[in-house]
């Protein structure tokens, strides 16, 4: 089987000597987890950040084995990285998808929304502009798997509106998708993104 997509990078780590285990959301094949060969060389490091969109090329290895991918660029989101804010919102929206969503079933609405989340983190003037649209994309995949009903934030939302609403939502995740020891990493990194979120409205 061979897979072409462009697919958001939502977690890589490194395995053996050389390469990387990826997970990657794609629009039509959903969450998907393949082997890249030398992961860890000059020319992939920075290829390889979550968030970043790849095209990928998915390659069936047998029933028993990871199946590889070859990679390209299309577009890099390290650029903001370097801004503490930023990078908490780039880091925990694709740290969620990629432990909770199941491999291998298609979730478009989450794929789209995750990509409108990313770019409204690079690109909105400040978190003010980018913390609804993050809101909207937990609300939708917490409904998309079966474990939300909350409505999407309304456009004139206020700040301390949208604050609580995201406490909320972070006591459902948390109770319902992010439950093992294993997860609860990936929930400190919410905890650390919504502390500086409400760090801004103490500020005001």
């Amino acid at each position: 089987m061979l897979i072409r997509a462009d697919a958001l990078l939502c977690a890589a780590r490194p395995h053996g000597e050389h390469g990387a285990v990826i997970r990657v959301l794609t629009a039509e094949h959903g969450l998907v987890a393949a082997y890249v060969s030398g992961a860890r060389g000059r020319e992939l490091r920075p290829v390889l950040i979550p968030g970043n969109t790849l095209a990928i090329e998915l390659r069936a290895r047998g029933n028993s084995q990871l199946q590889a991918a070859r990679v390209e660029l299309v577009a890099s989101r390290a650029p903001w990285l370097g801004e503490p804010l930023p990078a908490a919102g780039i880091g925990w929206t694709t740290a969620l998808a990629a432990a909770t969503l199941p491999e291998s079933h298609p979730y478009p609405a989450i794929h789209a929304a995750l990509g409108a989340a990313l770019d409204a983190i690079c690109h909105a003037p400040s978190a003010r502009g980018w913390a609804r649209v993050l809101a909207g994309y937990e609300a939708l995949l917490l409904r998309e798997v079966g474990y939300g009903t909350a409505p999407m934030p309304p456009a004139e939302e206020s700040w301390p509106d949208l604050l609580a609403r995201l406490d909320r939502q972070g006591t459902t995740i948390g109770a319902r998708l992010l439950t093992s020891r294993a997860q609860h990493q990936v929930m400190a990194a919410r905890a650390q993104l919504i502390d500086r979120l409400h760090r801004i409205d103490a500020s005001r």
